[in-house]
């Protein structure tokens, strides 16, 4: 992939990066650590699935004073055990993240750990590609800003027009959300979801993930 370890370093650097705000002092900073799995090679040098990589001096190999930034690699192809093979909980996820497309249930060594079985769960459920899940992304980043508008409008007082012209914008996202999971809704739904609160909405998008269809939702709404 073009740029890719660029984009894992810029990732890292900008996330140990933006914990300080403007004036804030350094030691207020807390360790990164970046985990990234591919599903193909990157070192092919290296034989085993994971590796960590620190700043360390380039002849002497010293490593550097603190260790507040650290790169850690799963390659999923270097993984080769099976699930009778399997023995630490690493060992789990990575067979779990590995195969996770032929899995319909989870197998019995999985199943002692709930996480993973939650994590399928929301896998099935959602079945996004990657350009799904790259916009909705940037559509929760989208509704996040909304919502500290939205308290920021509250704290600061501030006309109720306002307020509801904010609620709107928030009501528009929530609706493409929807709409690209279920397909656009009749009017019905339409109404009752503009009528919703703003904690209604937020609360809506969280539980979006848990539905399987449109019936759910309707489920939902009228549960309210």
């Amino acid at each position: 992939m073009q740029a890719f370890e660029k984009r894992v370093a810029y990732n890292l650097c900008n996330t140990y990066a933006n914990q300080l705000e403007k004036g804030e002092l350094y030691f207020l900073l807390n360790p990164v650590i970046a985990v990234t799995i591919t599903d193909f090679n990157m070192f092919d040098e290296l034989p085993k699935p994971i590796n960590r990589f620190v700043f360390k001096e380039e002849r002497e190999n010293v490593a550097y004073i603190g260790d507040n930034l650290k790169l850690i690699f799963v390659e999923l192809p270097k993984f080769q055990k099976k699930l009778e093979e399997l023995e630490s909980l690493i060992d789990k996820w990575i067979f779990f993240l590995k195969e996770t497309a032929s899995l319909d249930i989870i197998p019995e060594p999985l199943g002692e750990v709930p996480e993973i079985e939650r994590a399928l769960n929301i896998a099935n459920q959602a079945n996004f590609s990657t350009e799904e899940l790259e916009e909705f992304d940037r559509r929760a980043i989208m509704l996040q800003d909304e919502r500290g508008k939205i308290n920021y409008a509250k704290e600061e007082g501030r006309e109720e027009g306002r307020a509801e012209g904010i609620n709107i914008g928030e009501l528009k996202i929530v609706m493409s959300l929807i709409n690209q999971r279920f397909g656009e809704v009749d009017k019905d739904i339409s109404d009752r979801l503009s009528n919703l609160s703003s904690e209604n909405l937020e609360n809506l998008v969280k539980a979006l993930f848990d539905f399987n269809s449109l019936a759910d939702l309707l489920n939902w709404l009228d549960n309210l």
